[in-house]
């Protein structure tokens, strides 16, 4: 899945807290994580998403996470619903 289509889905998940949430609900489909975020905050998301065989893709910077997901602001994670 390229950066430039998540906007265009209609069940998007933004923000670290909401990701976890809903990773460890099984309800995950994709995960992206930008490389530029602090790993503390985000390595647990990550480990969670492995466990549960969600797909994982990595975004340049938190800014541009933020933009393809059409946000004014840069953002750590996104999750795709299944």
């Amino acid at each position: 899945m390229h950066l430039i289509e998540l906007k265009r889905q209609n069940k998007l998940i933004i923000g670290t807290k909401q990701s976890s949430r809903t990773i460890n609900d099984s309800k995950a489909k994709t995960l992206f994580v930008a490389k530029d975020c602090e790993q503390h905050v985000i390595r647990s998301i990550v480990e969670a998403a492995k466990e549960r065989g969600v797909q994982i893709v990595y975004v340049e910077s938190m800014k541009k996470l933020g933009e393809a997901c059409g946000i004014d602001v840069g953002a750590a994670t996104a999750v795709i619903l299944k």
